[in-house]
C-alpha cells in the first residue's frame, strides 16, 4: 500500500520546480510551461470517475499494476519530447493513468479491510502519497540541476516501473469479490441528483478552490524564488517542498479537530492560516517565505481534510459516483490553479498572484459557510 501511494504521486507535480528552467529551454511563457501541471491535473479529472468502473469489471490489482506501468512508460516517453507540445501531450497521458493507482487503491483497501484495520492501512497509503508527492518535486529539482530536464523523467520513470514491479509482487489479489453497485436510476439522473444537492455541490466547489489555491501557490512561487533577490536554482526550488512534510505531519491534528469542532470550523481556520501564510511570502526574506509556505501548506492541508471528510456527509446515494465527481472537480481546480494565476503574474508578478489566491481562499470559506449544513459522517481521502 505504501509503494502504491508513493507511485500515485511520483509523477503528478514533477514539473513544478522545473518551470523557470522550462521557460528558457522552450522560449515559452510562464502560462505555457505551467500547462505541464494543468494538463496532468485535467487528465486526472477526466479519468477519476472512470477508473473505478474499469476496476470493478477487470479486477483492482490488475488496474493498479498496469496503471503504474503506464505511468512509468509515459514518463520515459516524456523524456523524448522534441518540444513543449509533445511534453504537454505526455503529461496529459500521465494524468489519465494516475487515478488507476490512487483511487483504485483506496477502493481496494476499503474492500479488503472492510471488517477491521482499514484506517491504519489507509494511513500507511496516505503516507506513501505524501512521500511520493514530495519526492517527485525534490528529485526533479536535484536531477535537473545536474543532468537536465530529460533525465528527470527517465529517473522518475524507472522508479515508477520499479514500484509497479513491487506492487505486482507484494499486493495480494482481491480476496473479496466486488460487484459494481447498481445505479439508483440512470447514470445521468444520478449525476444530476448529485449536482442538485446543495451540500454536495458546495463540497465540489470547495474542493475545486482548495486544490486550485494549493497548486497556484506552489507553481508560481517557483518563478518568484527563481528571480531576484532570491535567484534559486532548480535544486533549491525542489527543496522548498520540504514544507509539505511539515504540513503532512501536522495534518492528523486536523482530523481530530474535525471530530470535535466540525468541518466548517476546521476549514475556516485552515484557510485563515493559508491567507496569513501566503501574505508572509511577500517579505523579501527566504526564511520568511519558507515560514509562510509552511503555514500556508499546513492550513490548506487542513482545509483539504475537511472537504474530503464532508463528502461522506453530503452524499445521499451512489456514493462512489459522488466521490468520483468530487475528485473530478478537485483536480480540475488543481489544473486551472497552475494556469489562471499566470495572467495575474503578467499584471503584477507575485504580489498580484498572492492577492488573487487570497481572494479565492476567502470565497472558499464563504461557500463552506453557506452550503455545509447537516450531520457528519465518515468521509474519504483524496490525495494531493
Amino acid at each position: 500500500m505504501v509503494v502504491a501511494g508513493f507511485c500515485s504521486f511520483l509523477q503528478m507535480y514533477s514539473t513544478q520546480p522545473l518551470l523557470p528552467m522550462l521557460t528558457g529551454i522552450f522560449h515559452a511563457s510562464k502560462i505555457a510551461v505551467s500547462m505541464t501541471v494543468t494538463l496532468a491535473g485535467l487528465g486526472v479529472a477526466i479519468a477519476a470517475p472512470i477508473a473505478g468502473i474499469l476496476a470493478d469489471k477487470i479486477g483492482r490489482k490488475r488496474i493498479i499494476v498496469w496503471s503504474a506501468v503506464l505511468l512509468g512508460i509515459t514518463s520515459l516517453a516524456a523524456a523524448t519530447s522534441p518540444g513543449l507540445g509533445m511534453l504537454l501531450f505526455w503529461r496529459f497521458c500521465q494524468g489519465l493513468c494516475t487515478p488507476g493507482v490512487f483511487s483504485v487503491t483506496v477502493a481496494y483497501i476499503n474492500d479488503e479491510w472492510a471488517s477491521a484495520g482499514a484506517g491504519a492501512v489507509l494511513s500507511s497509503y496516505v503516507s506513501g502519497t505524501v512521500l511520493g508527492g514530495f519526492s517527485c518535486r525534490f528529485i526533479a529539482g536535484l536531477v535537473a540541476a545536474h543532468f537536465g530536464w530529460r533525465w528527470v523523467f527517465i529517473v522518475l520513470g524507472v522508479l515508477t516501473l520499479g514500484g509497479a514491479g513491487a506492487i505486482a509482487r507484494l499486493l495480494e489479489p482481491e480476496r473479496h469479490a466486488h460487484h459494481a453497485s447498481q445505479w439508483e436510476g440512470s447514470w445521468y439522473s444520478a449525476v444530476k441528483s448529485h449536482l442538485g444537492n446543495r451540500r454536495l455541490l458546495g463540497t465540489y466547489l470547495v474542493g475545486f478552490c482548495v486544490l486550485f489555491s494549493l497548486v497556484a501557490i506552489f507553481t508560481y512561487v517557483t518563478f518568484y524564488l527563481a528571480a531576484p533577490p532570491f535567484n534559486l536554482e532548480p535544486t533549491a526550488l525542489g527543496s522548498i517542498f520540504f514544507v509539505y512534510l511539515v504540513g503532512a505531519a501536522a495534518n492528523p491534528a486536523a482530523g481530530r479537530a474535525i471530530d470535535r469542532y466540525g468541518q466548517r470550523m476546521v476549514l475556516t481556520c485552515g484557510i485563515g492560516a493559508g491567507v496569513a501564510g501566503i501574505a508572509l511570502t511577500l517579505i523579501h526574506s527566504l526564511w520568511m517565505v519558507g515560514l509562510g509556505l509552511t503555514i500556508c501548506s499546513s492550513g490548506v492541508f487542513a482545509a483539504t481534510t475537511a472537504a474530503n471528510n464532508f463528502v461522506g456527509a453530503a452524499a445521499e446515494h451512489n456514493r462512489s459516483l459522488a466521490v468520483g465527481l468530487y475528485a473530478a472537480f478537485y483536480y480540475v481546480g488543481g489544473g486551472l490553479g497552475a494556469a489562471i494565476p499566470g495572467y495575474f503574474w503578467n499584471l503584477g508578478g507575485w504580489p498580484a498572484c498572492v492577492a488573487f489566491i487570497a481572494c479565492v481562499q476567502i470565497v472558499t470559506v464563504m461557500i463552506a459557510l453557506t452550503f455545509w449544513r447537516g450531520p457528519v459522517r465518515a468521509g474519504v481521502m483524496i490525495p494531493t
